[in-house]
């Protein structure tokens, strides 16, 4: 028993390493080059117009009449930022729920114009301005499993759990598709809300791959494309219309603003801004996040003011009037990912409740996420980050022969279906720990993601310590299933940053040394290290006298 204790602390050491640094490694997330996602899912396709450069496109014939109205001398404001404002968040924050969650009914005031309920709206969503609010009161609500977004406005619960609102929407986040022509939204120009906030994570990530939402004080009984909507009387020229796009004019200085605010302004010079609602002058949208420093945006923004701004024309990218799919300045991305099934081998018997499953998947841009599927079926949720696996649970199925597929998508919704692996799934009565043939407990992902494949010498030198020692006994086993459930994410972290993965292999390899002597115990390095050990324990408890 001793020496199993021994055993398993040395590979402890492996995942304790990781979790130093995991706390960390999430809050610097790398910069990515496809379109916004948020919670796995694209924030609609790369080539919506949401999505889209219109940093080179035409200054629309009314601009200067535009910004006239607007406001040529008002400042830029944020409308979001951290803490509270009237007892409630300060911005609109958005709830995101699994495909399971509950769905309620919901009754609207322009229900002709809304798409209709059941919401899956759970009971303590976060409410614009907060649960005692009296002004917009918007909830949007995030299916991350689905990737549907369901938002309304004038949002209040009622006694029974249902809700009652002025309107509601539905987007799919993988599809252009736009409401109806001449349909509201949550918001007066029919578009959704969720896509145009500012995010704090996008900041920190370096980069806003959006446009924004704002808003204006008066507007024009007309909508261009993408909006669906208009809400005013008003019909001269002067006032923009809803959907009318503005950007930050091309010479305008940004070195001297904070990090974060140059994070802002160059999303506003290269996707500019979406009219999307009557309001306040240049009031941008953005969701509450305890990490907005307030003063730095209302100071610094309020140095912008209407007359930085133009207003662009972008009707040249409009594909279909009823889609927000928009022309690329770029050709369209026709080429699919590849990947491939690496765990568990075809034809394996497997059994237990943690069977890892793993993946490569690589694409020419970038691969989006990964879906396991089990005979044709989802396996567990789509896997977003590298390396890509997951855990299964045999148990859950019946004993026989069963399909493993796993399919990558990209950033273009080009997908591809790994060839399928075959395997046996075998449990006895009361179960047994997890196995995947051969007597492998799945990948050794931190190793990996430091030495960068599972084929260099250290790492196959862990698997074999992991499949020789800690696979043979109980304990073993059930930190082998814990280790390969907590280290991916660590490991995609580890993966991301050269630096860390230097850093990381410094760390492993006096445990791939002790490893290593476990497995050759009788090989001449080990007296070498055993007469060194003894010497320095020896210097240890008497102590040379170097003055008397």
């Amino acid at each position: 028993m001793k020496k199993q204790l021994l055993l398993l602390l040395v590979f402890l050491f492996i995942f304790f390493a990781g979790e130093i640094f995991s706390s960390d490694l999430t809050a610097a997330p790398a910069m990515a080059q496809t379109g916004p996602t948020l919670e796995g899912c694209p924030v609609f396709p790369t080539d919506n117009i949401w999505n889209t450069s219109i940093e080179n496109l035409p200054v629309d014939p009314n601009s200067s009449a535009y910004i006239s109205t607007i406001g040529a001398t008002k400042g830029l404001h944020p409308d979001f930022g951290s803490g509270t404002w009237d007892g409630g968040p300060i911005g609109i924050p958005y709830t995101v729920v699994s495909g399971t969650q509950p769905k309620v009914n919901i009754t609207f005031d322009y229900s002709d114009e809304s798409d209709p309920g059941p919401y899956p709206i759970p009971p303590d969503a976060a409410i614009e301005g907060g649960s005692q609010s009296t002004g917009d009161r918007h909830v949007l609500v995030l299916d991350r499993d689905n990737c549907l977004l369901y938002e309304t406005w004038s949002t209040y619960p009622q006694p029974d759990g249902s809700w009652q609102a002025g309107s509601g929407a539905i987007f799919n986040l993988r599809s252009n598709a736009l409401r109806p022509q001449g349909w509201t939204s949550s918001d007066a120009a029919g578009l959704p809300i969720l896509p145009g906030l500012a995010r704090y994570d996008e900041v920190a990530s370096g980069e806003i791959r959006h446009a924004l939402r704002f808003t204006a004080p008066q507007t024009r009984e007309e909508f261009v494309w993408p909006a669906r909507h208009y809400a005013s009387s008003l019909t001269a020229l002067n006032y923009p219309p809803m959907g009318q796009r503005f950007r930050l004019k091309a010479p305008f200085d940004i070195s001297l603003f904070s990090a974060d605010v140059q994070v802002i302004l160059r999303a506003l010079k290269k996707y500019g801004m979406i009219l999307a609602d009557n309001g306040s002058s240049w009031y941008i949208s953005g969701a509450p996040d305890p990490r907005w420093n307030n003063d730095s945006l209302v100071n610094e923004l309020k140095q912008l003011t209407g007359s930085d701004f133009e207003a662009v024309d972008e009707s040249s990218l409009m594909v279909d009037a009823d889609s927000g799919r928009a022309l690329q300045t770029i050709p369209p991305d026709p080429t699919p990912p590849v990947i491939s099934i690496t765990a568990p081998a075809g034809r394996a018997t497997v059994s237990g409740s943690s069977v890892s499953i793993s993946a490569d998947a690589s694409d020419n841009v970038g691969v989006l996420g990964v879906q396991f599927k089990l005979d044709g079926a989802n396996l567990g949720s789509e896997v977003t980050t590298p390396p890509y696996g997951i855990s299964w649970n045999t148990t859950a199925v019946a004993n026989g022969s069963h399909t493993l597929t796993a399919v990558a998508r990209d950033a273009a919704d080009n997908t591809t279906t790994s060839n399928g692996v075959t395997v046996t799934v075998s449990n006895t009565t009361g179960g047994s720990s997890g196995s995947s043939g051969g007597g492998g407990g799945g990948g050794c992902f931190i190793a990996t993601a430091a030495y960068g494949s599972a084929l260099e010498p250290q790492v196959v030198l862990l698997q074999a310590f992991r499949d020789r020692h800690l696979m043979g006994n109980l304990a073993g086993r059930a930190f082998v299933r814990w280790y390969n459930r907590s280290s991916p994410p660590v490991a995609a972290e580890i993966k991301k940053s050269p630096a860390l993965r230097v850093v990381v292999r410094g760390i492993l390899w006096p445990l791939v040394g002790v490893v290593w002597l476990i497995l050759h115990p009788w090989h001449p390095w080990l007296g070498i290290g055993l007469l060194a050990g003894g010497g320095w324990l020896k210097f240890q408890k008497k102590p040379p006298v170097l003055f008397e």
